[in-house]
């Protein structure tokens, strides 16, 4: 069998990955250089001079990584001491080995783009903890923390339609269940839409009560494998014992508004007893503009439970009361922030695996977890999803994610050329979404 084909590539001019290395990526650091600058005097307030002086180091250091990334420059290898940094400069030795002598360095439009896009942010995060005492100011929080703000009015539909629906759970029959768990689903994947990387930092939120959209957004999910979650989380519903646990893990993408669907969604799955104890990941460092760190993650349940709609602070005393019980838990670890692809997981991180090994179903948010379970390589549309794995499945796992790069599996014959005749940019701007399942081997 052949092997992989080749990773998306900044080589490829024109493409969604040049256009990102190009354009998307300099605004985003130049959004970053901004931020610094605008809380100039709260550092100086917090840290005096020091500050001051920190955050002169801080842009300069975003400046350079800016005109590196602009020129072309060689991708260089990071300096400052931090838990994942060998591990970031073993991969920039393994991207240098697969270069012929003649191409000299890895540079940022010849590499492949998900590791360019990585190191990218991760240079960003080596710059503020070069600058103490600023080391631990995140520069994407107010940008998330808008998107949220942004996004209330949907935030109480959505906590209100799931306290209705709490009253009457119990007396439910299982297909409406089932159509309510799908209709929370779809919530969740369309929450995904809402994503700051894509827009280059600036603010997407969701304006509209996403509910009444669902049935008008259903002809846009190309892959839906709602039924096998159903039927996967059902039968465990129905073979488990009293004392036995049903786990479901959540790898999380962004925070905001996506982040209280992929809540509301957990809290479904607990009071319907689909599921017992759900398991979220985050990313331990700020990341592709919104992602989840703990701090959102808290954050944002503060702000439900503080909510002066009852139904909205009514849904955060629960989700704390989930932490508080350990029915809800939250991981975080460096390998969410590193640039392989999940079928080098086993490998780098087998801790993770193992943690991952013990739920009944994973499912993976967003774009950049696809990018990383397909490898982000240019695969033809109607490779199955199980192979473009590559060997990553350690347990049933389904990916829950809007399009917003140019790889796509698991397509029918004909569908992805279809689209790309009547929507040539339909790959990436966010309007279609997929549910992709790889179930029980």
């Amino acid at each position: 069998m052949a092997g992989p084909p080749a990773p998306l590539s900044g080589r490829d001019v024109g493409s969604f990955a040049y256009l990102t290395i190009k354009d998307r990526i300099p605004q985003i650091l130049t959004k970053a250089i901004d931020t610094l600058h605008r809380h100039k005097s709260e550092f100086f307030e917090k840290h005096g001079e020091k500050g001051m002086e920190a955050e002169k180091k801080a842009i300069s250091l975003l400046s350079k990584l800016r005109n590196e990334l602009q020129t072309d420059k060689p991708i260089i290898p990071l300096v400052e001491n931090f838990a994942d940094t060998d591990i970031w400069n073993q991969y920039l030795e393994y991207q240098q080995s697969l270069l012929n002598e003649s191409d000299g360095k890895p540079r940022w439009f010849y590499s492949p783009w998900l590791f360019v896009e990585c190191y990218m942010y991760r240079r960003i995060h080596e710059a503020v903890i070069q600058s103490p005492p600023i080391d631990d100011f995140d520069v994407f929080k107010e940008s998330k923390e808008q998107n949220f703000f942004e996004s209330l009015e949907s935030v109480i539909a959505l906590c209100t339609h799931l306290q209705e629906l709490m009253e009457t759970i119990e007396d439910l029959d299982e297909n409406q269940l089932k159509n309510e768990f799908f209709k929370l689903l779809q919530i969740s994947l369309w929450g995904n839409k809402c994503d700051l990387s894509l827009s280059g930092g600036e603010t997407i939120s969701q304006k509209t009560n996403i509910i009444n959209s669902l049935e008008d957004l259903k002809p846009l999910i190309l892959v839906n494998d709602m039924e096998h979650l159903w039927s996967l989380l059902s039968s465990c519903k129905k073979t488990r014992e009293k004392a036995s646990v049903i786990r479901v893990d959540i790898v999380l993408d962004n925070s905001g508004f996506e982040l209280v669907t992929d809540l509301i969604l957990a809290d479904f799955l607990l009071s319907s007893k689909l599921a017992t104890d759900i398991h979220f990941y985050g990313k331990t460092i700020p990341w592709f503009v919104s992602d989840t760190t703990i701090h959102d993650f808290n954050w944002i349940i503060e702000q439900v439970k503080h909510s002066n709609h009852k139904w909205v602070s009514k849904c955060g005393v629960d989700w704390e009361n989930y932490i508080k019980m350990g029915r809800w838990v939250y991981h975080d670890h460096i390998f969410w922030t590193l640039p392989h692809e999940f079928c080098a997981m086993s490998q780098i991180a087998p801790d993770l695996y193992a943690e991952l090994q013990k739920a009944h179903l994973i499912l993976f948010k967003g774009d950049l977890n696809y990018r990383k379970l397909t490898g982000d390589r240019k695969w033809e549309f109607t490779v199955p999803f199980h192979r473009a794995l590559s060997g990553f499945h350690p347990a049933p796992l389904c990916s829950i994610r809007t399009l917003k790069a140019e790889v796509q599996v698991g397509l029918q014959p004909g569908q992805g050329e279809q689209l790309t005749a009547s929507e040539p940019s339909w790959l990436t701007t966010g309007k279609y979404g997929v549910f992709q399942f790889d179930g029980p081997l």
